[in-house]
């Protein structure tokens, strides 16, 4: 350790922790080390759900307890008890979900100092945190990545940091939004200056680690000296490295990158092919699709070529390899300010030899690549084990630069500056493109989500590359953290947070087959020592054996703990990025096992940033942002006491009603609040019923019938009393009411699509017939059978046939739209006539029968499905499976649902909300033995 850091640690002077005075820092945390590693000596503690595979001094060694365990954080408890404050059911909290458009880019301090897969912008949550949030309140993240939640919540303290979003900081900490009411810009309260606290969790020792450091108060001027004085002592050693001679001279240059080459062979003539010589040709900044053979000159293309192999001893596996063949074929070094190009020559290639001789003396890690989804391309090259994806020369220097690291008072922070650069930028995968129109190649790190190899990778001078990319960014982004959040590595299936304890989540979980997050953190990893526990990854993998019901039993585990630390009545908010409607609806499903209420969907499109409303609820071509509340105490008491009656239907609209916007503007213009639409409050209500294994106490038309009665509908949509109020004045400000959009994708939505039309216009069938099949279109689910429109109308809605009185609605509708019929009686003979043949949407009462008798019918043909002994049912009525699904979960029959599911094509099942939530509860049921 350098005088400096050991002045350093003797000044550092008194520290205060969790309530606690310690002599300093580092007396801090070897105070909790200790007690960390008493706990890492239970058993118990090692089995806890998620614990990433470690020995006790990697772990050890990385963590920097109280505040960040390189495993499930057992001090979490303790930062709860000294920052949280205990749930007070007597303390109002009132918030409709957040709303707002915002538009924030993917840029900024925070998020380019250091990548990763996947990372919403800090400023973006932000605007959540604010909103939900008061300061001093916990916030939580299980699924934390990079941990931009923890940044977020740290700079709600920052004046400046809110100012950059828009809003108006008081003197007083009272923080301003802008609104607009007709016409001019109205300044309104909308949160409190001041810090919020954060619990950050994540499965991936990889992403924990970049979490705390972006969520570690730590002196950035000392942590810069010494980083300079690190790349200093390596450079001085190893700088020989990115030494290179200038053409015909002894003058020698520092190298700034080296352009390497895959080697194939001919199919004709077996010769070797240098794809660089070959196939770029650099005066049209293009890679050529037709190859000639410098030896036969036969055309061919890289499809068509044989990869050539090398075979060499490894040291460290002590055995031979083969792996594929690559050479360095251009150097572009710098002597002063100017560049230049070379071809390798034998003074280059010598330094790789004597490379190869410094590097024994060195640890590195040689783990073998594990088989998985995305692993089979670095595998297929040969490329078994971590330390293949680098090239002699950087494995070196990344090897002295990390053993300079444990030895800093800085090890923590100096990693993760070196982990900044080296997946990105330090191993083979960081590659040569052509973009379209440019002379010039362009260098860029990995493709991010894969473990891809080009044939043309880049091997880039570390060094520099941090010193000059990385270490003022670092340190910039690190002098705006404010204090130390509590950061663990574990399953968010099994989190160590009290119950009731957090005031706020904001989660970016994995989606399906998205991200292979453990295969692609594995280098990461290698490096020190640490790895995921897959057994608790949620993911789809093959390689894993993890399909989608798996994945979704892992969400379903994790939201049920989200749920369990969440204080009753508060909001989690989860940000969705899939384009497959069953991993979307796997999303949905398991929300609401878990127990939340979604109150809220909206798009995110992160490109630009902007959140814009969907009212259509399958369609994920977008990122989507669900909000979702967590129902306070008193619900859930009152519905255990009266048992899952119809007054527990009400209660249940009464209190969802008030977790939903009253009012959505976009561009000046209401929008439809499709939480209000009665069909989406109808089908909350059914999921809470389902949840707490009760059954629905009425029918959908009852439900419909009772809803007009007790609540106020203005434009389609559902409201509490003191609500309307709002929403009727800010319909006085613009010109057109709010549409909901309708799109027909089964037969449950073909019938609400007649249900509005015909409700606007009672209509004969020739008029409404070209209208229903134009909705008609490739939105159609594939095995869901397409009705006979004379069958839904028939089933569905009633006609009038010319005798008797003429129906209030068609009634209504005609002396409306024709002048000629205006005034007339209801049984006058030219609105008889006018009416005759005219469908309509019956009175709630008369809608109750058919839709008995509707029931009735779907159950009759459920009946066959159940008789049904083929392989699978190739195509069905999900009206009927939702019926028959119901009538069995009413009956306890939990084995006719599975029964049934395992009949029908997984397509069928997993992109339906309501036979998913079903099925899924029946198998836990069958698995508790009910």
């Amino acid at each position: 350790m350098s005088d400096l850091f050991q002045n350093h640690v003797a000044k550092s002077g008194p520290v205060e922790c969790l309530g606690q005075t310690f002599p300093s820092d580092e007396a801090r945390r070897e105070h909790y080390l200790k007690l960390l590693a008493e706990k890492l000596k239970d058993p118990a503690f090692r089995k806890i759900e998620g614990f990433p595979i470690g020995s006790d001094e990697d772990i050890l060694s990385l963590s920097d307890p109280p505040y960040y365990t390189a495993c499930p954080n057992p001090f979490i408890e303790d930062f709860v008890r000294h920052y949280g404050k205990p749930y007070d059911s007597s303390i109002p909290y009132s918030k409709e979900p957040f709303a707002a458009d915002v538009s924030e880019g993917r840029s900024g301090l925070f998020y380019d100092a250091h990548s990763y897969h996947t990372k919403v912008p800090h400023k973006a949550i932000m605007r959540y945190i604010l909103y939900y949030t008061n300061p001093g309140d916990l916030v939580a993240d299980t699924f934390c990545g990079t941990g931009m939640t923890g940044v977020a919540a740290q700079l709600c303290g920052s004046k400046s940091a809110i100012e950059e979003l828009g809003y108006r900081v008081e003197i007083d900490g009272t923080i301003l939004e802008s609104t607009q009411e007709n016409g001019k810009a109205i300044w309104r309260k909308f949160s409190k200056l001041g810090e919020r606290k954060v619990i950050l969790n994540d499965l991936s020792p990889a992403a924990a680690f970049i979490a705390t450091n972006y969520n570690t108060k730590i002196n950035v001027l000392d942590f810069k000296i010494e980083a300079e004085r690190i790349l200093k002592k390596v450079e001085q050693k190893l700088g020989w490295l990115y030494e290179t001679k200038h053409l015909n001279s002894e003058t020698k240059g520092k190298v700034n990158y080296i352009i390497w080459s895959d080697v194939f062979s001919c199919p004709e003539c077996a010769g070797e092919i240098i794809f660089w010589d070959s196939a770029v040709d650099l005066s049209a900044g293009k890679v050529l699709d037709q190859i000639e053979c410098p030896h036969c000159s036969s055309e061919v293309t890289k499809r068509s070529l044989d990869r050539s192999w090398t075979n060499y001893i490894d040291s460290k596996l002590g055995k031979s390899v083969k792996i594929a063949k690559q050479i360095p074929v251009l150097i572009n070094y710098s002597i002063g300010k100017k560049r230049h190009e070379k071809k390798p020559d034998k003074d280059d290639l010598q330094i790789l030899t004597k490379a190869l001789s410094e590097i024994k003396d060195y640890d590195y890690p040689v783990n073998e690549i594990p088989d998985g989804d995305k692993t089979g391309e670095p595998i297929r090259m040969g490329i078994n084990h971590v330390h293949h994806f680098y090239t002699v020369r950087n494995l070196l220097i990344l090897s002295a630069l990390r053993a300079e690291a444990k030895k800093s008072l800085y090890r923590k922070t100096i990693e993760f500056l070196i982990n900044s650069y080296d997946l990105t930028h330090s191993t083979m995968m960081s590659r040569l493109i052509f973009k379209s129109g440019g002379q010039k190649p362009v260098l860029t790190g990995y493709q991010s989500g894969t473990l891809y190899f080009s044939s043309l990778p880049v091997e880039k001078n570390i060094i520099e590359g941090i010193r000059k990319q990385k270490l003022g960014i670092i340190s910039d982004s690190l002098a705006l953290v404010r204090s130390s959040g509590s950061v663990q590595t574990g399953s968010a299936t099994s989190l160590s947070t009290p119950s009731s304890s957090v005031d706020y989540l904001f989660i970016d979980p994995p989606f399906g087959a998205n991200i292979m997050y453990s295969e692609l953190n594995f280098l990461s990893e290698a490096w020190c020592g640490i790895f995921t526990n897959t057994k608790s990854e949620a993911i789809e993998n093959k390689t894993q054996n993890k399909d989608l019901d798996d994945y979704r039993k892992l969400m379903s585990d994790s939201f049920k703990e989200a749920y369990r630390i969440l204080k009753p009545g508060r909001w989690m908010t989860v940000e969705f990025s899939n384009t497959q409607a069953a991993v979307w609806n796997s999303i949905q499903t398991s929300l609401q096992e878990a127990g939340f209420v979604v109150a809220n969907v909206s798009a995110l499109d992160k490109k630009q940033g902007s959140f814009n409303a969907v009212n259509n609820k399958t369609s994920v071509k977008q990122d989507l942002v669900i909000s979702a509340y967590k129902p306070n105490g008193g619900l859930e008491a009152r519905f255990a006491k009266t048992g899952g009656n119809e007054d527990s239907v009400w209660d249940f609209v009464r209190t969802h009603l008030q977790y939903l916007p009253t009012v959505k503007v976009k561009l000046g213009e209401l929008e439809f609040i499709s939480e209000r639409d009665p069909r989406i409050i109808f089908d909350r209500m059914v999921a809470w019923f389902v949840r707490h294994n009760t059954p629905v106490p009425m029918s959908s038309h009852e439900f419909q019938s009772g809803l007009t009665q007790r609540f106020v509908e203005r434009d389609g949509m559902v409201f509490l009393p003191d609500q309307v109020a709002e929403y009727d004045r800010k319909r006085l400000q613009v010109a057109v009411a709010p549409q909901m959009e309708m799109f027909v994708s089964d037969e449950r939505s073909a019938i609400d699509w007649l249900s509005d039309f015909l409700k606007r216009r009672p209509s004969t069938y020739q008029e409404v017939s070209p209208e229903f099949m134009g909705q008609l279109g490739a939105g159609w689910k594939k095995h869901e059978a397409k009705p006979e429109l004379s069958a839904l109308l028939e089933d569905n809605f009633l006609k009038y046939d010319g005798t008797g009185e003429v129906p209030s609605q068609i009634h209504s509708y005609l002396s409306t739209n024709h002048k000629d019929l205006r005034g007339l009686e209801k049984n006058s003979p030219a609105l008889v006539a006018k009416a005759k043949d005219r469908w309509y949407v019956p009175d709630p009462n008369k809608a109750q029968d058919l839709e008995k008798k509707r029931e009735k019918a779907l159950l009759k043909e459920f009946e066959t499905y159940r008789a049904f002994t083929g392989r699978k049912i190739k195509e069905s009525r999900l009206e009927v499976l939702r019926a028959g699904f119901r009538a069995a979960w009413a009956a306890k029959d939990y084995q006719t649902i599975i029964g049934i599911a395992n009949k029908l094509p997984e397509e069928t099942l997993q992109e339906d909300e309501k036979l998913l939530t079903l099925y899924d509860l029946a198998l836990t049921r069958t698995e508790d033995g009910i």
